[in-house]
């Protein structure tokens, strides 16, 4: 076993505030992020902060980010257990 692969981990050192929330909290950012978007814009007016605005927006990115993650992972999951399944069957 080469050396970089011992000491490789899953979890990353300097780690995001949003690392590994799951799908359910991927869901919870878009949802918030639509809402404060929609707030931003709609309600409070946008001309008193521009900015606020485009958080909401990178909110709503880093959500369908993760939540497209997910979906990909248990799509894989689902791949590989399907081939383990049909291995099985041939042997």
């Amino acid at each position: 076993m080469a050396h970089d692969e011992r000491d490789q981990s899953d979890e990353h050192p300097q780690t995001p505030w949003w690392w590994g929330i799951g799908p359910v909290g991927a869901v919870l950012l878009v949802v918030t992020g639509i809402a404060w978007a929609l707030w931003e814009f709609l309600g409070s007016g946008a001309a008193d902060d521009p900015a606020a605005g485009y958080q909401g927006s990178k909110i709503v990115a880093i959500g369908l980010v993760l939540l497209g993650a997910a979906v990909l992972e248990r799509l894989r999951s689902r791949r590989s257990r399907a081939h383990e399944a049909e291995d099985r069957q041939n042997t």
